[in-house]
C-alpha cells in the first residue's frame, strides 16, 4: 500500500505543491490563451468592419450598375496586390465586384445579405492564387444603395465582403502562446524553487526535534528543549513528560528493589543466627521461623503494594470517580459498623480521574480507611475540579475530613515521613498514608494535612495538577 508514496514529509509536500502548481499554471495558461484568441478575433472583426465601411463610403455605382472605387481610395494597399491575403468583394443583384487582390484566388461563395445584417465567419476554405488550399475569415455587411435624387425605384441591396487569410491571426496566436508558456514555465520553475526553500525552512523545527531526540537516545541530553514552535509544543511536552515518567518508573523500581533487599536483610539474619544456634528448641525454632516468614511476607506485600500504587499511565483514559467512591465507602461502613461511622459526599457532577483505576482505589481507599479508623461518627469526602486552560484535562482536589482527635501540627511531618520498613511508621497511620504520599508524588500532586474546619478532626487534602 505504500508503494509510490514518499516517506519524506518535505518530498510529499513538494510533490503535492508541484502538482497543484502545474495544474494551476495549465489552467491559467489555457484561460489566457482563450482570452487572447477571443480578443484577437474581435479585433479582426472590428478591422474588417472598418474596411467594409470605408469601401461603402468611398465606393459608388455607375449608370450601368457596376461598382467603382478609386485605387487610391482603398483603405489598405493590400487590396491592390493580387494574392496579398486581404480581399474585398461587393455582391449586388446584377453581379459582383472583386478587388485586384481577389483576382486569382478562389474565395468561398458569397450570398447577398439583408439590409443591416452583419456576419463574421471563419475559418472558411478557399484556394490561394497558386492553387494551394487555404483558409480565410470573412466579414459581410448588408447595405442599400440610394440614388442621388432619392429615387426609391432606383434603390437596390448590396453586400460588402472583406476577407483576410488566417495566417496573420495564426502567427499572432503562435507568438503569444510561445511567450505565454515560456513566461509561465519560468515562473513555475521559480515558484517551485521558492516552494522548496520555504518547505525546507518551515520543516527546520522538525529537524531540530529529530536531532534533539537523537541526542536524548544517545544520552547526550536528558530532555527536549523548551524552545519550539507553538504547533510542536504539545509533541515536545508529551515527549518530555514521557521521558520523565519513564525515569521515575526506573528510579521507583530501583528504590523498591533496594528497599526490599534492605528490609529482608534483618529477618534473614535472624533466621541464619537461629539455625547456627545448637541449643535452640525445635518448637521455638518453628515459632521463630513462622514469625520471620510472616514478617518477610508483610514486607514483600508492602513493597509490591507501594510499587503498584505509584505507577500510572501517562495518557490513561478518564475514570468516573463516584462509583469507586461509593463502593469503597460501602465496604468501610460494613467494616466499621460497630462504630456507626457515616460518610457524607460532596462531589461535583461527572468528575473524572485521569489515571489507573488501581491508583484511584488506593488513593481513596487509604484516605477513607484512615478517616474511618480515627473518626467518632462522621467522615466527609469532598472532590472538586481544578480550573485549567482550554484543551487541557482538569486537575482535582480530593479532601477527606473526620471528627476524630486530629493530628498535632508538630506530628504532621512524622506522620508523612517516608520509611524503609512498615514498623517505622507512626502507629495508627500505618503504610496507607505512605502509599498515598508516594502515589501523589507520582502524579506530581501535593498532599496537605491539617485541621478540619467543618468536623474538627484531621483533614487530608490532595491536589492533582491539570494534565497535558
Amino acid at each position: 500500500m505504500r508503494i509510490g508514496q514518499p516517506r519524506s514529509l518535505q518530498t510529499r509536500q513538494l510533490l503535492a505543491a508541484s502538482l497543484f502548481l502545474v495544474a494551476f499554471l495549465a489552467l491559467a495558461g489555457y484561460a489566457l490563451d482563450r482570452a487572447f484568441l477571443k480578443t484577437a478575433r474581435d479585433n479582426l472583426r472590428e478591422r474588417l468592419d472598418s474596411y467594409a465601411l470605408a469601401l461603402a463610403r468611398d465606393g459608388d455605382f455607375a449608370r450601368d450598375g457596376t461598382f467603382i472605387v478609386e485605387p487610391y481610395a482603398l483603405p489598405d494597399a493590400r487590396f491592390s496586390r493580387p494574392g496579398s491575403g486581404l480581399y474585398a468583394e461587393v455582391v449586388f443583384p446584377n453581379g459582383h465586384w472583386d478587388s485586384e487582390s481577389a483576382q486569382g484566388p478562389r474565395l468561398p461563395p458569397a450570398p447577398l445579405l439583408p439590409e443591416g445584417a452583419r456576419r463574421f465567419e471563419g475559418p472558411l476554405a478557399m484556394h490561394e492564387i497558386d492553387g494551394n488550399a487555404g483558409e480565410v475569415y470573412r466579414y459581410g455587411r448588408g447595405l442599400i444603395w440610394l440614388s442621388d435624387d432619392n429615387n426609391r425605384a432606383a434603390e437596390f441591396p448590396y453586400t460588402i465582403y472583406v476577407y483576410e487569410d488566417t495566417d496573420a491571426l495564426r502567427e499572432q496566436v503562435q507568438i503569444f502562446r510561445s511567450a505565454l508558456w515560456r513566461y509561465l514555465g519560468g515562473a513555475g520553475l521559480l515558484l517551485l524553487l521558492l516552494q522548496g526553500v520555504i518547505l525546507r525552512w518551515s520543516l527546520l523545527p522538525m529537524r531540530r526535534v529529530i536531532d534533539e531526540l537523537k541526542r536524548v537516545q544517545r544520552g547526550q541530553s536528558s530532555r527536549m528543549s523548551e524552545r519550539h514552535p507553538r504547533e510542536l509544543e504539545p509533541l515536545t511536552d508529551s515527549i518530555n513528560a514521557f521521558i520523565e515518567s519513564e525515569r521515575e518508573n526506573l528510579d521507583r523500581q530501583r528504590n523498591t528493589l533496594a528497599d526490599l533487599a534492605h528490609s529482608l536483610k534483618t529477618p534473614l539474619a535472624v533466621l541464619h543466627s537461629r539455625l547456627d544456634d545448637p541449643n535452640i528448641d525445635v518448637d521455638d525454632m518453628r515459632v521463630e521461623v513462622r514469625g520471620q516468614v510472616q514478617r518477610m511476607t508483610d514486607i514483600v506485600s508492602y513493597q509490591l503494594a507501594r510499587a503498584a500504587s505509584r505507577g500510572h499511565a501517562l495518557f490513561a483514559a478518564p475514570i468516573q470517580i463516584e462509583p469507586h467512591a461509593e463502593q469503597i465507602v460501602t465496604s468501610l461502613e460494613k467494616v466499621y459498623a460497630s462504630k456507626g461511622v457515616l460518610c457524607e459526599f460532596e462531589l461535583g457532577e461527572g468528575l473524572q480521574f485521569y489515571g489507573e483505576p488501581g491508583d484511584l482505589q488506593e488513593l481513596l481507599g487509604n484516605l477513607l480507611e484512615n478517616a474511618f479508623k480515627w473518626a467518632k461518627s462522621r467522615v466527609l469526602l469532598t472532590i472538586a475540579p481544578v480550573a485549567c486552560e482550554q484543551n487541557r484535562r482538569p486537575g482535582l482536589i480530593i479532601a477527606v475530613d473526620d471528627d476524630g482527635p486530629g493530628i498535632p501540627p508538630d506530628k504532621v511531618a512524622l506522620v508523612l515521613q517516608r520509611g524503609v520498613r512498615g514498623d517505622e511508621r507512626v502507629q495508627g497511620h500505618g503504610i496507607g498514608l505512605a502509599i498515598v504520599q508516594d502515589l501523589v508524588r507520582a502524579y506530581r500532586g501535593e498532599l496537605e494535612v491539617g485541621e478540619s474546619t467543618e468536623l474538627g478532626g484531621a483533614r487530608f487534602e490532595v491536589r492533582l495538577p491539570p494534565g497535558l
